[in-house]
């Protein structure tokens, strides 16, 4: 993968991150009590996270000052 097509993939991560998190919010607020689905969706959302924290660090790499 080059750093284009990680850059698209950063980016659509990142729609998805924002798109699981307004899910949450919606059955959290929405009292539908559904505990499984919010527990699912949050751990997708936990796995988003790590691939978007390993795409950012192969892209902006560590510079020791």
């Amino acid at each position: 993968m080059n750093e284009e097509e990680m850059r698209k993939r950063l980016e659509v991560l990142r729609i998805e991150h924002r798109d699981l998190d307004a899910a949450i919010d919606a059955l959290t607020n929405g009292g539908s009590g559904d505990q499984l689905q919010i527990a699912r969706l949050k751990k997708r959302k936990l796995k988003l996270k790590d691939q978007i924290a390993m795409i950012e660090d192969y892209l902006i790499p560590d510079i020791i000052a």
